[in-house]
């Protein structure tokens, strides 16, 4: 990967990653800790957490581990304390946690459908509840603002067996450009990446046999991204100037067709 931003563009901010404990999110929770800023490392696995959060330290980042389900609201309200008690006053959140479960709507995997309705929407809509005061506060003081989200570029595309996964992801690029209209008045910036096909665990929960295959055969036939890619791309958005906003970006393999 080639890097896009050097220096500490983000010091002095305090940012917020959700589903920080792998893929995406562990990538760019590191990213932005390079690049200066305090980082809180939200998701639920709190010994991959810890795990990252040292290493971060080691460089000399300053990182936060705060084991928190995102899809308890309560608990997110928990860690939005606790965050501003301990790193300061968040102005950056990348709300990224998410799964992916694919099936035929006729197979009634219903249990999978609402893993991913909650996660996938209830979670970062928790996310943006816990922290969309911070962010509004910090647009209203000048500083540089900003809410990220993870969609995909299932929330466009029309993929066999990924009805409600591609509706939740339709939900999260809609639900970004809905925001952009509110929170841009108050000098916050709302942006979205929608990637491809990413090398990242997400593929893992996929029980799916062809479509683990399609994601299979992908990754074996091109040259997908690689997490730190998608990290680099988040990272250039929230190191922009402020009144520059990239709103929706696609990611995609130069190689993926599909």
């Amino acid at each position: 990967m080639n890097t896009l931003i050097a220096g500490t563009p983000l010091a002095g901010r305090v940012a917020v990653v959700t589903g920080a404990s792998s893929g995406i999110g562990e990538a760019t929770a590191e990213r932005f800790a390079e690049l200066g800023a305090k980082v809180a490392l939200v998701a639920r696995r709190k010994d991959r957490l810890d795990e990252i959060t040292e290493r971060i330290t080691a460089k000399g980042g300053v990182a936060l581990a705060v084991p928190t389900d995102v899809t308890d609201r309560a608990a997110v309200h928990a860690a939005a304390e606790q965050i501003a008690a301990e790193l300061g006053a968040v102005d950056l959140v990348f709300a990224n946690a998410g799964v992916q479960l694919i099936s035929e709507i006729g197979d009634l995997k219903v249990q999978d459908w609402d893993a991913q309705i909650d996660l996938n929407i209830k979670g970062v809509m928790n996310t943006i509840e816990g922290f969309v005061g911070s962010l509004e506060a910090a647009g209203g003081e000048g500083r540089p603002a900003d809410l990220i989200t993870t969609s995909s570029i299932a929330a466009t595309r029309v993929l066999e067996k990924f009805q409600v996964y591609s509706g939740t992801k339709a939900f999260i690029s809609h639900i970004t450009r809905l925001l952009r209209t509110e929170l841009g008045r108050k000098n916050v910036r709302v942006a979205t990446v929608e990637p491809g096909m990413v090398d990242t665990e997400l593929p893992d929960h996929v029980t799916d046999p062809d479509a683990s295959k399609l994601m299979a055969d992908l990754i074996e036939q091109i040259d997908v991204l690689q997490s730190a890619d998608v990290a680099e791309t988040v990272a250039f958005v929230a190191a922009l100037p402020k009144h520059v906003n990239l709103t929706e970006i696609t990611i995609l393999p130069t190689a993926q067709i599909i």
